[in-house]
Protein backbone atom coordinates (compact mmCIF):
# COMPACT_ATOMS: atom_id res chain seq x y z
CA UNK A 1 0.00 0.00 0.00
CA UNK A 2 2.80 2.42 0.92
CA UNK A 3 4.50 1.66 -2.41
CA UNK A 4 1.27 2.50 -4.26
CA UNK A 5 0.93 5.75 -2.31
CA UNK A 6 4.49 6.69 -3.25
CA UNK A 7 3.91 5.95 -6.92
CA UNK A 8 0.62 7.83 -6.96
CA UNK A 9 2.44 10.95 -5.83
CA UNK A 10 4.56 10.68 -8.99
CA UNK A 11 1.88 11.08 -11.67
CA UNK A 12 3.76 14.07 -13.10
CA UNK A 13 7.52 14.42 -13.55
CA UNK A 14 8.95 16.62 -10.81
CA UNK A 15 12.42 18.07 -10.54
CA UNK A 16 14.39 20.37 -8.26
CA UNK A 17 15.91 20.00 -4.83
CA UNK A 18 12.92 21.59 -3.07
CA UNK A 19 10.43 19.20 -4.69
CA UNK A 20 12.72 16.27 -3.97
CA UNK A 21 13.17 17.29 -0.34
CA UNK A 22 9.41 17.54 0.17
CA UNK A 23 8.92 14.18 -1.53
CA UNK A 24 11.64 12.24 0.33
CA UNK A 25 10.58 13.72 3.66
CA UNK A 26 6.92 12.85 3.16
CA UNK A 27 5.55 10.32 5.64
CA UNK A 28 4.98 7.61 3.02
CA UNK A 29 8.52 7.76 1.66
CA UNK A 30 10.19 8.05 5.06
CA UNK A 31 8.22 5.01 6.16
CA UNK A 32 9.51 3.01 3.17
CA UNK A 33 13.14 3.85 3.97
CA UNK A 34 12.58 3.20 7.68
CA UNK A 35 11.26 -0.29 6.92
CA UNK A 36 14.57 -1.05 5.20
CA UNK A 37 17.15 0.95 7.13
CA UNK A 38 15.57 1.46 10.55
CA UNK A 39 17.24 4.28 12.46
CA UNK A 40 19.64 4.93 9.59
CA UNK A 41 16.79 6.09 7.32
CA UNK A 42 16.91 9.81 8.13
CA UNK A 43 20.66 9.95 7.64
CA UNK A 44 20.37 8.11 4.34
CA UNK A 45 17.68 10.50 3.05
CA UNK A 46 19.86 13.45 4.08
CA UNK A 47 22.79 11.98 2.12
CA UNK A 48 20.60 11.67 -1.00
CA UNK A 49 19.54 15.30 -0.72
CA UNK A 50 23.13 16.40 -0.16
CA UNK A 51 24.24 14.48 -3.25
CA UNK A 52 21.52 15.97 -5.43
CA UNK A 53 22.09 19.46 -4.07
CA UNK A 54 25.74 19.26 -5.13
CA UNK A 55 24.94 18.06 -8.66
CA UNK A 56 22.84 20.33 -10.87
CA UNK A 57 22.20 17.54 -13.41
CA UNK A 58 20.74 15.35 -10.65
CA UNK A 59 18.72 18.29 -9.37
CA UNK A 60 17.14 18.48 -12.84
CA UNK A 61 16.48 14.73 -13.00
CA UNK A 62 13.05 13.17 -12.60
CA UNK A 63 12.65 12.68 -8.85
CA UNK A 64 10.99 9.27 -9.18
CA UNK A 65 14.15 7.93 -10.84
CA UNK A 66 16.22 9.40 -7.98
CA UNK A 67 13.90 7.82 -5.44
CA UNK A 68 14.07 4.40 -7.10
CA UNK A 69 17.87 4.51 -7.35
CA UNK A 70 18.08 5.49 -3.69
CA UNK A 71 15.65 2.71 -2.76
CA UNK A 72 17.86 0.12 -4.48
CA UNK A 73 20.95 1.44 -2.66
CA UNK A 74 19.03 1.31 0.63
CA UNK A 75 17.86 -2.27 -0.01
CA UNK A 76 21.50 -3.25 -0.51
CA UNK A 77 22.49 -1.26 2.60
CA UNK A 78 25.13 0.65 0.63
CA UNK A 79 25.81 4.35 1.28
CA UNK A 80 25.84 6.57 -1.80
CA UNK A 81 28.71 8.78 -0.70
CA UNK A 82 30.86 9.00 -3.88
CA UNK A 83 34.04 9.07 -1.78
CA UNK A 84 33.35 5.52 -0.55
CA UNK A 85 33.04 4.02 -4.04
CA UNK A 86 30.28 1.60 -3.01
CA UNK A 87 27.23 2.92 -4.88
CA UNK A 88 26.34 5.95 -6.97
CA UNK A 89 23.33 7.82 -8.30
CA UNK A 90 24.32 9.18 -11.71
CA UNK A 91 22.40 11.57 -14.02
CA UNK A 92 21.75 10.60 -17.65
CA UNK A 93 19.87 11.99 -20.63
CA UNK A 94 17.14 9.52 -21.61
CA UNK A 95 15.84 9.78 -25.16
CA UNK A 96 12.02 9.90 -25.37
CA UNK A 97 9.75 8.57 -28.11
CA UNK A 98 9.28 12.07 -29.55
CA UNK A 99 13.02 12.55 -29.91
CA UNK A 100 13.42 14.85 -26.91
CA UNK A 101 15.55 14.02 -23.88
CA UNK A 102 14.60 13.73 -20.22
CA UNK A 103 17.09 13.90 -17.37
CA UNK A 104 16.92 10.75 -15.25
CA UNK A 105 18.93 9.17 -12.45
CA UNK A 106 20.66 5.83 -12.85
CA UNK A 107 21.78 3.48 -10.07
CA UNK A 108 25.37 2.32 -10.37
CA UNK A 109 27.32 -0.03 -8.15
CA UNK A 110 31.02 0.58 -7.55
CA UNK A 111 33.47 -2.31 -7.65
CA UNK A 112 33.92 -1.97 -3.89
CA UNK A 113 30.15 -2.42 -3.60
CA UNK A 114 30.29 -5.72 -5.48
CA UNK A 115 33.10 -6.91 -3.23
CA UNK A 116 31.22 -5.92 -0.08
CA UNK A 117 28.09 -7.79 -1.17
CA UNK A 118 30.19 -10.85 -1.91
CA UNK A 119 31.82 -10.73 1.51
CA UNK A 120 28.44 -10.36 3.22
CA UNK A 121 27.25 -13.64 1.74
CA UNK A 122 29.61 -15.51 4.06
CA UNK A 123 30.79 -17.81 1.25
CA UNK A 124 34.02 -16.01 0.32
CA UNK A 125 37.40 -16.62 1.91
CA UNK A 126 38.98 -13.81 -0.11
CA UNK A 127 38.16 -11.53 -3.04
CA UNK A 128 40.46 -9.02 -4.71
CA UNK A 129 41.22 -7.18 -7.94
CA UNK A 130 44.25 -5.40 -9.37
CA UNK A 131 45.78 -3.97 -12.49
CA UNK A 132 48.30 -6.17 -14.31
CA UNK A 133 51.55 -4.65 -15.55
CA UNK A 134 53.65 -5.56 -18.56
CA UNK A 135 55.73 -8.68 -17.89
CA UNK A 136 53.63 -9.91 -14.94
CA UNK A 137 51.71 -12.60 -16.88
CA UNK A 138 53.79 -15.77 -16.98
CA UNK A 139 51.26 -18.25 -18.32
CA UNK A 140 47.59 -18.33 -19.32
CA UNK A 141 46.03 -21.75 -19.87
CA UNK A 142 43.14 -20.99 -22.23
CA UNK A 143 41.56 -24.41 -21.67
CA UNK A 144 41.49 -24.47 -17.86
CA UNK A 145 41.39 -20.69 -17.44
CA UNK A 146 44.26 -20.85 -14.96
CA UNK A 147 46.73 -17.97 -14.97
CA UNK A 148 50.19 -17.63 -13.48
CA UNK A 149 51.54 -14.22 -12.48
CA UNK A 150 54.92 -12.93 -11.31
CA UNK A 151 54.12 -9.69 -9.52
CA UNK A 152 56.71 -6.94 -9.48
CA UNK A 153 57.46 -6.25 -5.82
CA UNK A 154 59.13 -2.85 -6.14
CA UNK A 155 56.18 -0.45 -6.20
CA UNK A 156 58.17 2.44 -7.67
CA UNK A 157 59.48 0.34 -10.54
CA UNK A 158 56.11 -1.33 -11.03
CA UNK A 159 54.34 2.01 -11.55
CA UNK A 160 56.72 2.72 -14.43
CA UNK A 161 55.47 -0.38 -16.28
CA UNK A 162 52.56 -0.21 -18.71
CA UNK A 163 49.16 -1.52 -17.56
CA UNK A 164 48.17 -4.38 -19.88
CA UNK A 165 44.96 -5.50 -18.16
CA UNK A 166 42.93 -6.01 -15.00
CA UNK A 167 42.18 -9.18 -13.05
CA UNK A 168 39.63 -10.28 -10.46
CA UNK A 169 40.22 -13.21 -8.11
CA UNK A 170 38.13 -14.91 -5.44
CA UNK A 171 38.30 -18.05 -3.34
CA UNK A 172 35.28 -19.57 -1.63
CA UNK A 173 35.27 -21.25 1.76
CA UNK A 174 34.68 -24.58 0.00
CA UNK A 175 38.00 -24.17 -1.83
CA UNK A 176 36.67 -23.11 -5.25
CA UNK A 177 38.84 -20.45 -6.90
CA UNK A 178 38.20 -18.22 -9.90
CA UNK A 179 40.46 -15.82 -11.79
CA UNK A 180 39.03 -13.52 -14.46
CA UNK A 181 41.37 -11.40 -16.60
CA UNK A 182 40.72 -8.86 -19.34
CA UNK A 183 43.25 -6.95 -21.40
CA UNK A 184 42.99 -3.16 -21.62
CA UNK A 185 41.85 -3.60 -25.23
CA UNK A 186 39.09 -6.01 -24.19
CA UNK A 187 37.94 -3.60 -21.48
CA UNK A 188 37.94 -0.71 -23.96
CA UNK A 189 35.76 -2.79 -26.33
CA UNK A 190 33.45 -3.67 -23.43
CA UNK A 191 33.13 0.01 -22.47
CA UNK A 192 32.21 1.03 -26.01
CA UNK A 193 29.68 -1.79 -26.28
CA UNK A 194 27.92 -1.02 -23.02
CA UNK A 195 28.24 2.78 -22.89
CA UNK A 196 26.97 4.78 -25.82
CA UNK A 197 28.28 7.95 -24.14
CA UNK A 198 31.83 6.60 -24.10
CA UNK A 199 31.53 5.13 -27.60
CA UNK A 200 30.24 8.32 -29.21
CA UNK A 201 31.88 11.06 -27.19
CA UNK A 202 34.62 9.45 -25.10
CA UNK A 203 33.10 10.98 -21.97
CA UNK A 204 31.39 9.85 -18.78
CA UNK A 205 32.56 7.54 -15.99
CA UNK A 206 34.60 5.42 -18.38
CA UNK A 207 36.76 8.44 -19.15
CA UNK A 208 36.83 10.01 -15.70
CA UNK A 209 37.17 6.78 -13.68
CA UNK A 210 38.63 4.25 -16.12
CA UNK A 211 40.58 2.26 -13.53
CA UNK A 212 37.61 1.98 -11.18
CA UNK A 213 35.28 1.00 -14.03
CA UNK A 214 37.82 -1.55 -15.30
CA UNK A 215 38.14 -3.15 -11.86
CA UNK A 216 34.37 -3.13 -11.52
CA UNK A 217 34.01 -4.85 -14.91
CA UNK A 218 36.32 -7.77 -14.13
CA UNK A 219 34.87 -8.10 -10.61
CA UNK A 220 31.27 -8.03 -11.81
CA UNK A 221 31.87 -10.49 -14.65
CA UNK A 222 33.86 -12.86 -12.45
CA UNK A 223 31.14 -12.90 -9.80
CA UNK A 224 28.19 -13.09 -12.22
CA UNK A 225 29.76 -15.90 -14.27
CA UNK A 226 31.49 -17.98 -11.61
CA UNK A 227 30.28 -17.19 -8.09
CA UNK A 228 27.19 -18.28 -6.14
CA UNK A 229 24.75 -15.37 -6.32
CA UNK A 230 22.98 -14.25 -3.16
CA UNK A 231 19.65 -12.41 -3.44
CA UNK A 232 21.52 -9.14 -2.84
CA UNK A 233 24.06 -9.93 -5.55
CA UNK A 234 21.33 -10.82 -8.06
CA UNK A 235 19.59 -7.53 -7.27
CA UNK A 236 22.84 -5.63 -7.71
CA UNK A 237 23.54 -7.18 -11.11
CA UNK A 238 20.02 -6.52 -12.38
CA UNK A 239 19.89 -2.89 -11.24
CA UNK A 240 23.47 -1.83 -11.92
CA UNK A 241 23.69 0.95 -14.53
CA UNK A 242 19.90 1.09 -14.84
CA UNK A 243 17.15 3.62 -14.44
CA UNK A 244 14.67 1.89 -12.14
CA UNK A 245 11.04 2.34 -13.12
CA UNK A 246 9.52 0.15 -10.42
CA UNK A 247 11.06 -1.76 -7.54
CA UNK A 248 9.72 -3.42 -4.41
CA UNK A 249 12.52 -4.04 -1.88
CA UNK A 250 10.37 -6.61 -0.07
CA UNK A 251 10.08 -8.81 -3.17
CA UNK A 252 12.98 -11.26 -3.26
CA UNK A 253 12.25 -12.12 -6.89
CA UNK A 254 14.94 -9.94 -8.49
CA UNK A 255 13.54 -10.64 -11.95
CA UNK A 256 10.50 -8.49 -11.13
CA UNK A 257 12.54 -5.27 -11.19
CA UNK A 258 11.46 -2.93 -14.00
CA UNK A 259 14.61 -1.27 -15.31
CA UNK A 260 15.92 0.52 -18.38
CA UNK A 261 19.59 0.59 -19.31
CA UNK A 262 19.53 4.12 -20.69
CA UNK A 263 23.20 4.37 -21.69
CA UNK A 264 23.30 1.09 -23.57
CA UNK A 265 21.16 0.35 -26.59
CA UNK A 266 22.53 -3.21 -26.81
CA UNK A 267 22.26 -4.20 -23.15
CA UNK A 268 22.22 -7.96 -22.67
CA UNK A 269 19.29 -8.93 -20.47
CA UNK A 270 20.67 -9.21 -16.94
CA UNK A 271 17.45 -10.88 -15.88
CA UNK A 272 17.90 -13.58 -18.50
CA UNK A 273 21.51 -14.13 -17.47
CA UNK A 274 20.55 -14.64 -13.84
CA UNK A 275 17.63 -16.91 -14.77
CA UNK A 276 19.94 -19.11 -16.86
CA UNK A 277 22.56 -19.22 -14.10
CA UNK A 278 19.95 -20.21 -11.52
CA UNK A 279 18.61 -22.93 -13.83
CA UNK A 280 22.11 -24.36 -14.25
CA UNK A 281 22.72 -24.19 -10.50
CA UNK A 282 19.56 -26.17 -9.74
CA UNK A 283 20.43 -28.77 -12.38
CA UNK A 284 23.93 -29.21 -10.97
CA UNK A 285 22.53 -29.45 -7.44
CA UNK A 286 20.18 -32.27 -8.47
CA UNK A 287 22.99 -34.14 -10.22
CA UNK A 288 25.45 -33.82 -7.33
CA UNK A 289 23.02 -34.55 -4.46
CA UNK A 290 24.10 -37.50 -2.33
CA UNK A 291 21.26 -37.46 0.24
CA UNK A 292 17.50 -36.93 0.11
CA UNK A 293 17.73 -33.95 2.45
CA UNK A 294 20.25 -32.33 0.14
CA UNK A 295 18.09 -33.01 -2.90
CA UNK A 296 14.95 -31.57 -1.28
CA UNK A 297 16.66 -28.18 -0.91
CA UNK A 298 15.71 -27.40 -4.53
CA UNK A 299 12.34 -29.17 -4.67
CA UNK A 300 10.38 -25.89 -4.64
CA UNK A 301 12.70 -24.26 -7.19
CA UNK A 302 12.28 -26.60 -10.16
CA UNK A 303 11.78 -24.59 -13.37
CA UNK A 304 10.39 -26.98 -15.97
CA UNK A 305 9.47 -30.59 -16.80
CA UNK A 306 13.08 -31.53 -17.52
CA UNK A 307 14.16 -30.56 -14.03
CA UNK A 308 11.11 -32.27 -12.50
CA UNK A 309 12.00 -35.51 -14.29
CA UNK A 310 15.66 -35.23 -13.24
CA UNK A 311 14.58 -34.55 -9.67
CA UNK A 312 12.23 -37.55 -9.57
CA UNK A 313 14.86 -39.86 -11.10
CA UNK A 314 17.48 -38.72 -8.59
CA UNK A 315 15.01 -39.13 -5.73
CA UNK A 316 14.27 -42.73 -6.76
CA UNK A 317 17.99 -43.41 -7.07
CA UNK A 318 18.72 -42.07 -3.58
CA UNK A 319 15.72 -43.86 -2.04
CA UNK A 320 16.90 -47.15 -3.55
CA UNK A 321 20.44 -46.54 -2.29
CA UNK A 322 19.03 -45.90 1.19
CA UNK A 323 17.05 -49.15 1.10
CA UNK A 324 20.09 -51.11 -0.04
CA UNK A 325 22.17 -49.57 2.77
CA UNK A 326 19.59 -50.59 5.37
CA UNK A 327 19.50 -54.18 4.05
CA UNK A 328 23.27 -54.37 4.22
Amino acid sequence: MAQQQVMQQQTKPAVGIKNLSNFLNSDAVKQKFAQILGQKANGFIASVLSLVNANQSLANADQNSIYMAAMVAASLDLPINPNLGLAYIVPYNQRQADGTYKQVAQFQLGYRGFKQLAQRSGQFLTINDTDVREGEIINHNRLSGEMEFAWKQNSTERLKSKIVGYVSYFKLLNGFESTFFMTVEEIEAHAKKYSQTYKKYGTGLWKDEFEGMAKKTVTKLNLSKNAPLSIEMQRAIVTDQATINNFDPNNEDTLEVEAEYVDNHDQVSQQQMIAEKEYDRISRHIESSTTLDQLKQVEQLLKDDNQIISFDDKKKELEQALKNAKKA
